[in-house]
């Protein structure tokens, strides 16, 4: 058999691949908005289809949306905020703050 590499050698070996801190950091983004969407669907005590219904969507959307499995336009993101009652707020963040993961603000 052959020799078993450690995760953080076969990580930087991944991540030394062309493009693949670019795939990384977009898979990040899907998984955190996700992530921000479920948490405050879960705050407001909303189901995937009632949240669905708000905004215009289908359960299914929403459930991909939630996993991570997509990349929402902006449209579909302030869709989502009036759904959960929030306002959507897009910034640009130098890269050593961005890449710090900060508190949720909703």
């Amino acid at each position: 058999m052959g020799e078993r590499k450690a995760w953080a050698d076969k990580r930087a070996e991944i991540m030394s691949r062309p493009g693949a801190g670019a795939a990384y950091e977009a898979a990040r983004l899907r998984f955190e908005l996700g992530e921000a969407v479920r948490q405050r669907r879960e705050e407001l005590g909303l189901t995937q289809a009632e949240l669905a219904e708000r905004a215009g969507l289908k359960q299914p959307a929403v459930a991909r949306f939630e996993a991570g499995g997509t990349m929402p336009t902006i449209p579909m993101l302030e869709r989502l905020a009036e759904a959960l009652e929030v306002r959507l707020n897009v910034q640009f963040q130098p890269l050593q703050r961005a890449s710090q993961p900060g508190p949720r603000r909703w």
